[in-house]
């Protein structure tokens, strides 16, 4: 029976005090509140800033039931320096030593941009990324369409990567929808559909997205499909923009639980916080 994961992409918005958080609510209780509501939680400043130790066991302590994926930072996805990422690689992972020792590490997103070509050269820093960061549980996502390939998915399967699987708006320039199980490990996000200001606008546009019942039921079909082969199945929606994340996540649980067609089971939390 497969374990389902959901929550959000991100926790730490201001725009989510009265929606999500009570008002009032300071920054540094952000996330003890948010452990309330979901089990697992996708770590992102990651990609900005390199994580320490001590903030990730600050963060463990703050909420000791959450489990947690994280980003990896851009200086290993996106702004890659040949002579230096293996430097940044060990600072990234001896970063995550608390969560590894706590036993609440759900994930490593390796999340590569559009502009990572399938080229020898970027299939040879892919390979020996992976390997030193070997044996985390480790999960890529590809913008480029190109990656999509048979070639791809048996070499994630040989190294048990999760190979992550998107739901975007089918515009130029994005991937397609694939789900595909490459390990044991299954890496869903949602990001939205946002056609109009996916390209040519900031962030905080492009993710300003609400879906529907209809989408989301539609969603609960794929989680199925990923959950026959997986042992836990990891979904974060980055639709963050008003808390739509958070309306999406909620909404999701209530219908996998009333999904009697599949075989797998979903971690609920017990408490909740006042709105």
């Amino acid at each position: 029976m497969s374990t389902i994961l959901i929550g959000t992409s991100g926790y730490s918005y201001t725009e989510w005090v009265g929606p999500v958080y009570p008002q009032g609510t300071k920054s540094e209780e952000y996330l003890a509140l948010y452990a309330r509501l979901f089990p697992t939680v996708e770590l992102n400043f990651s990609y900005y800033r390199m994580p320490e130790a001590t903030q990730l066991a600050m963060m463990h302590q703050s909420a000791p039931s959450l489990l947690f994926s994280i980003k990896a930072h851009q200086s290993l996805t996106h702004v890659i320096e040949p002579e230096k990422w293996r430097e940044q690689a060990t600072l990234f992972r001896r970063s995550l030593e608390p969560l590894l020792a706590a036993t609440v590490l759900e994930a490593v997103l390796l999340q590569f941009p559009a502009s990572f070509h399938y080229e020898p050269e970027r299939r040879r820093y892919l390979d020996s990324l992976l390997r030193v960061l070997s044996p985390l549980p480790l999960a890529v996502e590809f913008r480029n369409s190109n990656w999509y390939n048979n070639r791809t998915l048996d070499s994630l399967r040989e190294r048990k990567v999760a190979f992550a699987s998107l739901d975007l708006p089918s515009v130029s320039g994005n991937p397609p929808v694939m789900d595909v199980l490459t390990s044991p490990l299954a890496y869903l996000r949602l990001h939205g559909r946002n056609k109009e200001t996916w390209w040519g606008s900031d962030a905080a546009s492009r993710y300003d997205y609400l879906y529907s019942d209809k989408e989301l039921a539609a969603i609960v079909e794929r989680i199925r499909s990923l959950a026959v082969g997986a042992d836990t199945v990891l979904v974060y929606f980055n639709n963050h923009r008003r808390a739509q994340a958070v309306v999406n996540a909620r909404r999701l649980r209530e219908l996998l639980a009333q999904d009697k067609g599949g075989a797998c089971k979903e971690i609920v939390q017990a408490s909740s916080i006042s709105m």
